[in-house]
């Protein structure tokens, strides 16, 4: 396989892998420092992450894509969508709703808590689907440019060795921009997961604000839902991007709101 990843590409790798593991670790410090806020709900955010969206969320799909109406969900754009966001929304959002409710419950007479929980639970989000690719593609890049591709590939067959080849030419035609708009995705993801996580804080604190649960699980599925329907209709990615930004700045007005309201001064 010829060609070699642009040196761009690799700094534009580098930069995300830098805002993967730096946003987290300075919101973690800033609401430290300057909030007061405690250590462990960042942890239990964290968490919360692994184990509902990425365990007990992925279980159910797996059941769920395993039977025949799974199967034309998948089929359909639409369809896709509003299940996809439905069950990252419910499974996220009771994740933090039940996380409140138990471990955190001594936790709930400190409202900055709620953005040290949020920042752990994007910032886990973006450890995981961002920093770890980025490491990934950095020595991917490297060992391509070195001419060592067959480090990679020299012990594969099938379809493993075809995935791996795929990955190999996806390195070297995506434009240099696009491993960039990971990080900035990330950004606003981590904004997102901040402003929903106080939304679901004070539903769990006061009764009157139960509410404020099923609302931030349709946030969370219409900001998911439509990624899903642009990307599926051909959106281009900086596009995607501005909406997602649009819409977390929508649902920070929305926290701030009630933050404003409901917080202890």
């Amino acid at each position: 396989m010829n060609g070699t990843v642009p040196v761009l590409s690799i700094v534009c790798m580098a930069v995300s892998l830098v805002i993967a593991f730096g946003v987290p670790i300075s919101l973690f410090i800033y609401f430290r420092k300057k909030k007061g806020a405690d250590i462990l709900p960042f942890f239990i955010g964290c968490a919360v992450m692994l184990v509902f969206a990425f365990v007990l969320e992925a279980y159910a799909h797996q059941a769920v894509f395993a039977s025949e109406i799974g199967k034309k969900i998948q089929n359909n754009v639409f369809a896709y969508a509003v299940y996809g966001g439905f069950m990252a929304g419910l499974f996220e959002e009771t994740g933090r709703f039940l996380s409140f409710k138990t471990v955190l419950k001594n936790k709930l007479g400190k409202d900055a808590n709620a953005l040290m929980y949020g920042a752990g639970h994007g910032g886990f989000e973006a450890i995981y689907l961002l920093g770890i690719t980025s490491i990934n593609n950095i020595i991917y890049s490297v060992l391509i440019n070195s001419g060592r591709t067959d480090m990679l590939t020299s012990s594969l067959t099938g379809d493993y060795l075809a995935q791996v080849e795929n990955a190999i030419s996806a390195l070297k035609t995506t434009p240099s921009y696009l491993f960039l708009m990971g990080g900035f995705e990330r950004i606003f993801a981590i904004v997102l997961q901040i402003a929903l996580s106080v939304l679901v804080w004070f539903a769990a604190k006061k009764k009157n604000r139960l509410y404020l649960y099923p609302l931030a699980i349709l946030i969370h599925l219409l900001v998911d839902g439509i990624t899903v329907i642009c990307s599926g209709k051909g959106v281009s990615t900086i596009m995607i991007e501005a909406i997602v930004c649009l819409m977390a700045v929508v649902t920070v007005i929305i926290a701030k709101t009630v933050w404003k309201k409901e917080a202890v001064q």
